[in-house]
């Protein structure tokens, strides 16, 4: 699914997955009564062909995203307990679940009334994602964006969002690290022996990011053909967070890749470098002497039009390799 959402300064891209919560807004019972009655019509909708499931399908995409704006602060509470508590999200897992199970694990930091409306929030999320599925299956591609995948906002996510933008860098920041194994990676190393290093920024309870692992694995094998690679940097698990690397192993191995993933010091200049994302997933494409090439790709590398710049990125990065 993709999902696009926009909130004012910490979400500048917010939250382009399925965790838009649904409650009312809280300063109006009016609103609030109109809101759910809005959702409810909008699931009891029967989608006749390809082009009212597409519309349905943002439609509802904008019920979550108003919401989500509204209640942000609670959510990015909710987002923060998902970073350090939560289980990561499963392949087949409806998301409102996740943000239920996420919301019960950390009730004592919330009021009965906050409580309230998080939960109220996830279940229509739940119902919607329910929503969403089903018009993916009836009409494959009706929530497909065709120049944007999807993307969690970084702030939302709980983790630190430096000023400044991480696009600015001609060259990948040098680092030396160790990858999910404990063996020693340094950047000189890493991207001279490959004519194209792709570089994949994610953390483990980021659905879309999750989601297009499987991708990656494939692009990965592509690329081995060509003298390429893709490398997973898994903001979690910098600094080498112990926890953080099991459970990003774990989640690894259950979507089947093999590809090399990694950390480093946050304080260093790579460190420095992922704090500036805003966005994730956010990929790069290094050429063999350390240099991005183009612009990053912010959300997942899942839609055509995504596989289509990424693809350009990649033939230029080996032009650039081979001069």
């Amino acid at each position: 699914m993709k999902r696009t959402k926009i909130a004012a300064l910490l979400m500048v891209p917010l939250l382009a997955l399925s965790l838009a919560a649904c409650s009312a807004p809280k300063d109006s019972n009016t609103g609030s009564m109109s809101g759910d009655s809005d959702i409810a019509a909008l699931l009891a909708t029967q989608s006749k062909n390809a082009e009212e499931a597409a519309e349905l399908h943002q439609k509802l995409m904008q019920k979550e995203n108003e919401i989500l704006s509204d209640d942000s602060k609670l959510w990015e509470k909710v987002f923060l307990a998902a970073n350090k508590d939560t289980p990561m999200i499963e392949d087949g897992k409806n998301y409102g679940d996740f943000l239920l199970d996420t919301i019960e694990g950390a009730k004592d930091q919330f009021s009965a009334e906050e409580m309230k409306t998080l939960k109220a929030g996830a279940q229509q999320v739940k119902e919607i994602e329910n929503k969403l599925a089903a018009l993916e299956k009836d009409f494959p591609g009706c929530g497909s964006s065709p120049s944007s995948g999807e993307s969690v906002d970084a702030s939302s996510a709980g983790m630190p969002n430096s000023a400044g933008t991480a696009t600015s860098a001609n060259k990948f920041p040098s680092f030396q690290g160790k990858d999910l194994d404990g063996n020693e990676v340094t950047s000189d190393k890493l991207f001279s022996e490959s004519k194209v290093t792709v570089v994949n920024f994610w953390f483990t309870t980021c659905k879309p990011c999750v989601g297009e692992l499987s991708d990656l694995e494939a692009l990965n094998k592509e690329l081995a053909g060509k003298g390429g690679q893709v490398v997973g940097v898994n903001s979690f698990t910098l600094d080498g967070d112990a926890t953080a690397i099991s459970e990003a192993k774990d989640i690894l191995a259950k979507k089947g890749v093999t590809y090399k993933n990694i950390w480093f010091a946050s304080s260093s200049e790579a460190g420095k470098f992922t704090s500036k994302l805003f966005s994730y997933p956010t990929t790069y494409v290094v050429d063999k002497n350390g240099n991005i090439v183009g612009d990053p790709i912010v959300g997942a590398i899942t839609s055509p039009e995504q596989q289509k710049t990424l693809s350009k990125l990649i033939d230029q990065a080996i032009a650039n390799s081979a001069g």
